[in-house]
């Protein structure tokens, strides 16, 4: 399938895609993910490896539009919950 990443023309294959991606561990996700096999990488890092470009040249949006359109399935981690208050609402001291 072709694509354009950063203004750059790119012919993917799903199962180039997952054979690039076979050998690498998965950083931590901070954004918009992408779950290839039983992993799920963070689509920025996806995008630096198959384009071989710098992480600040294209958008997450980009690469998250080509991976869904090769059938991966992307996803947007949970926000992590904010840390409880020990106060007692509606004291004040």
């Amino acid at each position: 399938m072709r694509c354009v990443i950063a203004h750059f023309p790119f012919d993917f294959v799903k199962s180039e895609v997952e054979q690039l991606m076979a050998g690498i561990s998965p950083e931590p996700a901070v954004g918009p993910c992408v779950v290839i096999g039983r992993r799920t990488y963070p689509v920025k890092q996806v995008g630096a490896v198959i384009t071989r470009q710098d992480r600040r040249d294209f958008s997450a949006g980009e690469v998250t539009r080509a991976l869904t359109r090769l059938g991966f399935t992307c996803v947007t981690p949970a926000a992590p919950a904010p840390p409880e208050s020990t106060e007692l609402p509606g004291l004040q001291f």
